[in-house]
């Protein structure tokens, strides 16, 4: 697997000249770091130096992914935590972490190794414990996992399954456009993990929630959302809540998949940068 990327060495360079409380933003399946680049802006106006690093091997574009699906093949989410956790592991300061569906996985993964400041999971993929597999979490996982053989490779999502997974609070011209400005593919071996966590002891898709210095942690959910609805959300945060650190959840109404990147994305922006802002380490 690649370290650190001369992108991401610049970001993390530029967070620590700054000496301000760095924000890492981690996205997940289907999307690229590019979808983080408006949250940065809020941000970073708001004193913050932002980073976002991709997956191993994320290509720049989304034309470009969508040219060359094969590089997002194989990624494990143990490959991935240990890349944000290289990354992480450069900075001067403490991040907060915000994750975004299997980013926020990652985002509880990481602040349960200790890395976080503060941490921010929208719509997080379950890690081991979390029981509740509602049927709209299991259509919208059912384009990979539906086939063994996407275990080793990257699978693209049709407009349609992108619609119901992500886009299903939308309209039918903001769905499409969202598919067009953002959909790439996505590592198939990430979901087996996850549907799998509560089979394998040994999984890599486990959290550490009683890690004392795991820090604050905030789980927003789309009240809306098929992928992970709040059932899911809400057994992650009764799994979370048993740390002695604060630990709070949100749902926001009428919201899906796609809060992050839809025509509402600055309401979940804001949430995301008052929590991080009452409870970040200042310098």
């Amino acid at each position: 697997m690649p370290d650190v990327t001369e992108y991401e060495a610049q970001q993390i360079e530029q967070a620590n000249a700054s000496k301000l409380t760095p924000v890492v933003f981690i996205h997940g399946l289907w999307l690229l770091p590019s979808s983080w680049d408006r949250w940065r802006t809020v941000f970073e106006e708001a004193g913050h130096a932002t980073l976002a690093p991709g997956w191993p091997d994320d290509p720049d574009t989304v034309e470009d992914a969508n040219s060359r699906p094969e590089v997002f093949a194989h990624k494990s989410v143990g490959q991935i935590a240990d890349h944000f956790g290289g990354v992480i592991g450069k900075l001067k300061q403490r991040p907060a972490l915000i994750g975004h569906s299997f980013g926020g996985l990652l985002t509880q993964i990481l602040a349960g190794r200790g890395a976080a400041a503060v941490s921010v999971a929208i719509d997080p993929a379950p890690f081991r414990g979390v029981l509740p597999l509602p049927v709209s979490a299991l259509k919208s996982s059912a384009p990979v996992i539906g086939n063994p053989a996407n275990r080793g490779r990257a699978v693209p999502l049709t407009y349609d399954q992108f619609r119901f997974a992500f886009a299903n609070a939308v309209t039918e011209n903001e769905a499409h456009e969202l598919y067009a400005t953002f959909a790439v593919p996505g590592s198939g071996v990430t979901l087996f993990q996850a549907a799998a966590a509560n089979l394998n002891p040994w999984t890599e898709a486990k959290v550490d929630t009683k890690n004392p210095d795991r820090g604050p942690l905030l789980i927003i959910d789309g009240e809306m959302d098929h992928t992970v609805p709040w059932a899911i959300a809400n057994a992650s945060y009764k799994r979370q809540k048993r740390n002695a650190g604060v630990t709070e959840i949100v749902k926001i109404p009428g919201r899906g998949h796609s809060l992050t990147i839809d025509h509402g994305w600055r309401e979940v922006a804001d949430t995301a940068r008052a929590f991080v802002q009452k409870h970040a380490q200042r310098p």
